[in-house]
Parts: structure tokens; sequence; C-alpha cells
């Protein structure tokens, strides 16, 4: 069978279980809707939540940006799994113990203000509107290569599958999909790992390959990819080239980040009891681990192939061309063909000698004729250049697809339910019914679809950076005001809705200033470079320093202002005593 069919036969197959899941699992009341009626098992939500988790960024962008980042991209991994370690210790149990459906419910009880609840939901809508973008950008990458579909078109077709099953189903059905969605991912992202690791090292476990001899070579495999890279003009791939400030900021940003970031919360209010919350985090944490654990060594051995492919030294790819010469445009694989057709890979032969030639900007005598590698292809493209068969490259466009549409339908949850439930029944008309809340929220939810759909055909850059910017919105926003809602009595609700904003604000223009205004990008402030950055600080980044001017001015305005009223400080020391306050 043709790869074409193969994938069409794989990816449709898993697209009419999601839907079929969605049916049989449709929200028929507001709380199965928003929190899938508080009875999801913590094991299948650990599931869930993870496939919720690895996202469009995880699946398909992180292992790209450590393929060609190397080291510095090690602040992917420390950062998104340090945060869900915050989450389990620091915010599932209490949110969850306060027992209401939403975010900005919790704030605006706990900062007793409407103006509170409405600050959160323009945060968390801002914040989840950026993760979507980076799923979007997911979708048509998969779409435009495996089902051959024009990127704009392939997004398109994702938006509608999204659509379908998180409108029909919300939480409760969203939740059994993202179970099903689990396991094709985590299948469709080991088993090439597996495949490629033993063709390399001849381990099994990508995790060990890692560090393993490469077959015919003598030689380890991080120790050939770094000698190959320097060889050819790039950075060393084993050693720090960002700064240590910028790192340490841009892992802090994911990390807390990661625990503000209200799709992933709205997750734990699904589970009957407060333990249950806890235990969902630490199974999250295992089934993420499988994928994120593997994620290196699929960077390491996407780039070495790559790498190889163009300009062969090792014994095994010597001997199908001279070894050491450029690759011949005319012989270039046919997966290089496949890609160049999407626009994401592109060759331009500057000295007319009809070969390839990629090197990196410290190597002399030729100039880079690769003018185009999107790091979003590289796990999707793996597969192929390492000739594995056509199931196992149709299980990845599968998994990469599978990936990208449960993070839209979480992201789309928590836009939908902070719109129809916050700022519709909490505040504008209190006295709507269960029946006009559930259309409110699919409406909703279908107007942020498109919205993200639009943002995707412009995205600001490649999926984990987009969704990194996601973060340090989370990170700026919201969660200070959950830590502090939690642990500190003294901030009243002044301080709260200022710190939110200030955090917010700040973080956004920094944003906007390096990557345009809306994400325009030629209405940037000024290039996106480490000589222009305040500090040498990204725009992905700078969260850590938004949300510490949250913390700051939400501290010292409730400093100067009333102190909270008796009841909500008795709330707060309700939330955090065990055994109080169930629901």
């Amino acid at each position: 069978m043709s790869l074409q069919a193969m994938t069409y036969l794989v990816v449709g197959a898993t697209f009419a279980l999601y839907i079929f899941i969605a049916i049989k699992a449709r929200a028929g009341t507001t709380g199965e809707f928003y929190v899938a009626g508080k009875g999801v098992h913590p094991v299948l939500n650990g599931m869930a939540t993870g496939a919720d988790w690895m996202s469009a960024a995880s699946f398909i962008s992180m292992a790209g940006l450590i393929a060609f980042k190397g080291y510095d991209a090690s602040v992917f991994l420390m950062g998104w799994t340090g945060g869900y370690c915050l989450l389990a210790m620091l915010l599932a149990p209490y949110l969850r113990k306060y027992g209401k459906f939403t975010v900005p419910e919790f704030i605006g009880d706990r900062y007793y203000s409407n103006t509170a609840r409405v600050v959160a939901v323009i945060c968390l809508i801002v914040a989840s509107l950026t993760y979507v973008i980076g799923q979007m950008k997911g979708i048509g990458v998969a779409f435009s290569r495996f089902l051959e579909l024009p990127y704009e078109v392939g997004l398109g077709v994702g938006m509608v599958i999204v659509f379908i099953y998180a409108v029909l189903g919300g939480m409760k059905g969203v939740t059994y999909t993202q179970i099903a969605q689990y396991c094709v991912l985590i299948f469709a992202y080991t088993v090439p790992a597996v495949f490629i690791s033993l063709q390399l090292t001849d381990n099994p476990l990508p995790q060990l390959g890692l560090g393993g001899e490469l077959k015919g070579s003598g030689m380890f495999l991080l120790e050939k990819l770094d000698k190959t890279l320097v060889d050819l003009g790039f950075t060393q791939y084993t050693t720090q080239n960002g700064s240590t400030l910028n790192i340490f900021l841009y892992t802090m940003s994911l990390m807390i980040g990661t625990a503000g970031l209200p799709h992933v919360i709205t997750r734990f209010f699904t589970v009957p009891k407060v333990k249950d919350a806890r235990s969902s985090v630490g199974w999250s944490l295992v089934f993420i681990a499988i994928l994120y654990t593997t994620a290196p060594a699929v960077g390491a051995m996407a780039r070495l192939n790559l790498m190889e492919t163009i300009r062969p030294t090792s014994t095994a790819q010597a001997a199908q061309q001279s070894e050491g010469e450029w690759l011949k445009y005319e012989e270039r694989p046919q997966w290089f063909k496949n890609w160049e057709k999407t626009g994401l890979l592109v060759h331009e032969d500057k000295n007319g000698d009809g070969r390839i030639q990629y090197v990196g900007p410290n190597y002399e005598g030729v100039e880079n004729e690769m003018v185009k590698v999107d790091r979003d292809i590289m796990v999707l493209a793996n597969p192929e250049i390492a000739k594995l068969p056509n199931w196992v490259i149709a299980l990845v466009a599968a998994g990469g697809i599978a990936a990208a549409l449960s993070t839209a339908a979480g992201l789309l949850l928590a836009i939908s339910s902070s719109i129809s439930h916050d700022l519709l029944k909490g505040i504008i008309a209190k006295n709507m019914s269960d029946k006009g809340e559930l259309m409110a929220g699919r409406i909703a939810m279908a107007g942020a679809i498109a919205v993200a759909g639009w943002f995707g055909l412009h995205p600001p850059g490649f999926a984990a950076q987009v969704v990194a910017l996601a973060f340090g919105l989370a990170a700026s926003s919201i969660f200070p005001a959950l830590m502090m809602g939690v642990f500190v009595k003294r901030v009243n609700n002044i301080g709260a809705v200022c710190g939110m904003l200030s955090g917010l604000l700040i973080t956004l223009v920094y944003i906007f200033w390096f990557k345009g205004w809306f994400f325009v990008a030629d209405t940037a402030m000024a290039a996106n470079t480490p000589e222009n950055w305040f500090l040498g600080i990204s725009p992905e980044a700078f969260g850590a320093v938004g949300a510490l001017v949250n913390f700051a001015i939400a501290y010292l305005v409730s400093r100067i202002t009333p102190e909270p009223p008796e009841h909500i400080q008795h709330l707060i020391e309700d939330i955090r005593v065990p055994g109080v306050m169930q629901r």
C-alpha cells in the first residue's frame, strides 16, 4: 500500500474513533460540559492530561528545537516537567478542594470581585489563544505533508475536526477522546524512536541509544554529532550557547506558566476527590515522561540523519554515495521532495553546481543553500529520513495530528467556559438556564476556533516558540494570582487586579515589541535578536520577569489598601486545611 493511502487509512480511522467517542460521551449538563461530571478516574485523568499537555509543541516541535538548538533546548524539558511538580504540590489539590468549574471563578471568589474575575478571563483568553495558535501551526504542518494538502486547507480540516468533537462532547467527550489520543500519540512517538535507535546504535531504548556508540564508527552518537556540526560551521550540539540568565528565566517562565495554564488546571477539577487531584498529577508525570525522556534522543538522531543524508561521513551512508561529498540535488531522496512541496524545506542552488550545501555561519568556502529547514518538520520527517516502513510514517502523522487536536480541544474548552460560565452566567446574565449556558459555551467555542484558525495562518514562530509565549503570558498573569490566592491572606482584590494587569501588559508589550503588535511581523519595533533584548532576555523567557512584577505590584498595592474581609481570610484557611470544605 502506498504511503498516501496508508496515511489516509490510519488518520481517517483515528478521526472516526475520536468523533465516535465524542458522540457516545456527549455532555448533557453544564457539569459534564465543564468538568466531566467530576467522575473521571485519576489514572484515566492522568492519561487525558498527558494528551492535553503533550501538544503539537511537545510532539512535533520540541524534538525539532532540540535537534537544532541542542543543549539550550533543555529548557523545555526542565521547564515543562518541573512545572508539573509545582502544580502537584502547590495548586492542584487546593483548587480541586475549592470545587468550582473554572480558574476565573476561583479568582473572582477569592478576591471577592467581579472585576478580578473579568481580568482573569481576559488573561486566560490571551494565554489560551496564543497557545492555540501553536496547535494550529502543528495541525497545518502535519496535514500539508501527509495528506498532501496546502497548509491553509489542512488547517481548515483540523479546525472542523476539533469543532465536531469538542463542541459535541464538552469536557466529558474531550476527556475520553484524549485518552484515545494519548494511546495514539505515545505509540506513534516511541515506535519510530525505537526503530531509529536500533538502526543507529543497536540499542532498542532511545534513552540509552542517545548515549550509545554508533554502529561501525567507533564514536558515540553525541560525539559524532558534535564533530559533524562543528566541521560544517555550526555550533557544538552539547555545549551551552545562550546566556545563563536567559536560560534560567526561560526555564522559570515555562515552569510557572505550566502551573498557571487554565486548561491544565481545569483537568484536575474532573476527578471525584481532592486526593485524586494529586494522584492525577503523578500519573500525568508518568505518562508524560515516556515522551519527554525520548525527545532528546529523537532530536539528536534526527539532526544526525539529516546531516548524513546531505553530506555522508558514516560508512552506511557513504556506501550509497561518495563519502564527504555533498548530495546531488537531482539525487535527493523522496522525503526531501515531499517536504519541498510543502514549502517548509527550501533549497536554493546559489553556486550552480547542482549539489546541496548545508553549512553553518562559521563555515568557509561555500554559502549555505538550505535557505529554509522548518524545525517543526523534523519529528514528522524523521521516519522518512531513516527509511522506515510506510505504516510507521503514517502512524507518526496520526500521532502528530492527535497531539495538536487534543490540546486545541482542551484550550478551546477553557476559553469557552470562561466566556459562558464566568462572563455570561457569572456576571452578565446570572439567571441563564443550563441549556442556555451550554449553547453559549458552544457558540463561544466556535468563535474561538475561528479566531485561532486565522492566527494559525500567520503564526509568529515555530510551534514550540509560540507555545512558549503562551506560557510566559500565563506565568505573568494567572500563576501569581493563584499562588497568592491560596497562600497569602493579605493580598486583596485591588492588589490582585493591579498585579494581573501589570504582569500581563508588561509581558505582552515586550513580546509585541520584538514579534510585532498582535503578532503582525511588519509592526515589530526592533529586531528579535539578543543584542536588542533587555539584559539578553528573549520574549519567550520574559514571562518570569512579568510574574515578578505581578507579585510585587499585587503585594505592595495590598499593603497600602484595606485588608480582605474576614470571611475571605477564613476561606483561604479552609482551602489549605485538610478535611475542611470538601465539595
